[in-house]
Order: C-alpha cells, then structure tokens, then sequence
C-alpha cells in the first residue's frame, strides 16, 4: 500500500476564523484598481456638506459619474445612478413632509408647485454649486473638458446620489437635517422668482379646479431661421383664447402664454 502523506498546516487566526476563505474570495472578485478620491478630497468634500461619513466608500459612490467608470473600464453598475435613484426618492420624501408641515393653510396643487421648485433639476444643480460639488465629481477627462463639471444635469443627478449616500450611511435624520439646511432654507423666496415657476402647471392646476378642462396651446406663428426661430403661441380654455406668449422654443413660448393667461385671471 502506497504510504499517505500528509501535509501539516500551520493554523494562522487567518485559517482558524475561516478569514481564508473569504480572502480567496475577495481575491477572485477583485477588478484592477482604479484611482478615485483620496482621503484629503474625501475631507473636503465631507467639510462642505457638514457631514462625516461613517464610511467613505458611500461617497466615493456618489461622485462617481457613468463616463469615469467607463473611462476606467468599469462597469455601468459602478456609477452613482443607484444611489441617484435613492436619493431622488429620499429627497420628495422629506421635501414633502417639509412642506406639509410649514403650510396647513395649501392646498395641494400649491405645495405641489412648491415642491417641483425645490427638487427642479436648475434649483439642485444650483445648490450643488453652493458646495463645489462639481469640483469633485469624477468625471472622464473628456466630460471635464466639456465643461461636465457644470452642467446642470452632472450636478443634479450627482447632488441626489449624495443624499442617498447620506442616507445609507448615516440614515434618516442627518438626511434630513442637511436637505434642510442646504434645499429648504429659502424654499418660499424660491416660490416667488418666476424663473422657477411652472406656469403652465399652474394654469392647469387653476382651470381644472374651475371645472374648464385642461388649457391648449396652438402655435400661432414661428419666425426667423431655424437656429433663431421665435415661437407664437395662444393658450385656449373652451375655445376661449386666455392668453399669448412669444419665446426661442415652443415651451418657452407656451409658459409665457400661460404666464399672461394667469395675469389677466388674476392669479399672479
């Protein structure tokens, strides 16, 4: 009979906890390693948003745009759209509960013409500014050098993947408190700057309340080149004509129109 051999192992605390194994494991998932923020950017990024992460690499994630991770030879599940999706949905929540609370005297179509102020993507890009998130956003070099860094849907979209980076790692209040904080503390002032109001939603939201149907837009007129044309358009409500507005595209022109419809109603 062929003699066994056996082959002695040394029991490291490795071995005894079954460390080895997941070691292994980790090994065989490892992708090559691809540089992202360190901790010096991770500070400074936590210093603006007055918030310490228990764990960094939720940051990490939320920074993390779809042309870096392609650049980098990752993949499309690396970027930060989940955490963008999460936050997205975080942020009506307390938005709405926010609104809720600090106006028992609206009705809903008013907060919910406040609330699409406040979670507008012009609005959410602006507050990422505030706090020099396109700075450290990871971009590709050519997103960056397209001027990614500040365009409004990189800082949105990176702004939200940020509060659900806040809210997986710290959960429900120090998101709350930093959406409080940085979004809502001049949410009335933003309500009153027609720059951020919905007209048409406000126009529809008035005549359906009347019983009169949903508002349409016909477009009078369109003037001048393509790349320079100008838009007339009238909006309607049972065939009446409410009101008239010019603009560069047929949306710009229909919430002029539905601007000076509100006016001659006088609902602004």
């Amino acid at each position: 009979m062929t003699p066994t051999l056996s082959v002695p192992v040394v029991q490291t605390p490795a071995h005894r906890s079954g460390g080895w194994f997941r070691a292994a494991l980790r090994l065989l998932s490892l992708r090559p390693s691809i540089p992202e923020l360190n901790r010096k950017q991770i500070r400074a990024v936590e210093r603006r948003l007055h918030y310490r992460f228990r764990d960094p690499v939720h940051l990490a994630q939320a920074l993390k745009h779809r042309s870096w991770v392609y650049a980098n030879d990752g993949d499309g599940i690396d970027s930060n759209e989940r955490l963008e999706y999460l936050g997205d949905a975080v942020l009506d929540v307390i938005v709405a509960d926010f609104l809720y609370r600090r106006h028992p005297d609206l009705r809903e179509g008013d907060l919910t013409q406040m609330k699409s102020v406040a979670v507008s993507r012009a609005v959410l890009a602006r507050r990422a500014r505030t706090i020099d998130l396109g700075r450290h956003v990871l971009l590709s070099s050519e997103e960056r050098d397209a001027g990614g860094d500040d365009q409004d849907s990189i800082l949105s979209d990176a702004f939200e993947s940020v509060i659900g980076a806040i809210y997986i790692d710290g959960g429900f209040v120090p998101v709350r408190r930093f959406i409080e904080s940085v979004v809502l503390h001049d949410i009335d002032e933003l309500g009153r700057r027609e720059d951020f109001i919905n007209f048409k939603s406000k126009l529809l939201e008035h005549v359906q309340g009347q019983g009169a149907g949903h508002p349409k837009y016909l477009v009078q007129d369109e003037q001048g080149p393509d790349h320079e044309k100008v838009f007339s358009i009238d909006v309607s409500v049972t065939g009446e004509t409410l009101g008239s507005g010019q603009g560069c595209s047929k949306k710009e022109a229909q919430q002029m129109a539905a601007r000076d419809a509100l006016q001659k109603l006088g609902q602004i």
